[in-house]
């Protein structure tokens, strides 16, 4: 049996017959066409699936779109305004931060509510702020360069 529910994505409503058990990772994918949210592991183990919900990164895969009505939620869709990338999402490419691209939104959109909350930031805080997101790339050291270069922290 369907439920009714309504979420708040990138600012807009949507009004969606779902079926209670399904995550909010799999109405995003499957039901919005947000497919920039990643399903890797579905056991909240590597980051892909994070979106901002209400201004904190969270694991979609483990959140029933339920638990989600009333939140404001960001995809990496709705991360870029008027035709402009994000400060994060801008200085994870100038800075080289992105190789396959599979880690990278989950990763971008943990950096944007980790600064959210921490506006200049230590390297070792970066680091900690990060650890729920993997990356098999780039050894991180260019995804914690772009971080510092967002929050205007001096790269060490």
């Amino acid at each position: 049996m369907k439920i009714p529910i309504m979420l708040k994505v990138n600012g807009e409503i949507y009004d969606l017959e779902i079926n209670p058990w399904k995550t909010l990772l799999e109405v995003l994918r499957e039901d919005l066409n947000l497919t920039g949210t990643k399903r890797g592991c579905d056991t909240g183990d590597c980051g892909t699936c994070t979106v901002i919900m209400d201004g904190k990164s969270i694991l979609s895969c483990l959140l029933l779109a339920m638990e989600a009505r009333g939140k404001d939620i960001t995809t990496i869709e709705g991360l870029a305004r008027e035709g402009r990338l994000d400060p994060v999402q801008e200085t994870f490419i100038s800075h080289g931060a992105i190789q396959c691209g599979f880690c990278t939104p989950g990763m971008i959109l943990t950096a944007k509510a980790f600064l959210a909350e921490n506006r200049k930031p230590t390297r070792e805080e970066i680091k900690f702020g990060i650890s729920g997101n993997i990356c098999r790339c780039t050894g991180y050291a260019k995804i914690i360069e772009a971080i510092e270069a967002a929050a205007g922290v001096e790269s060490k």
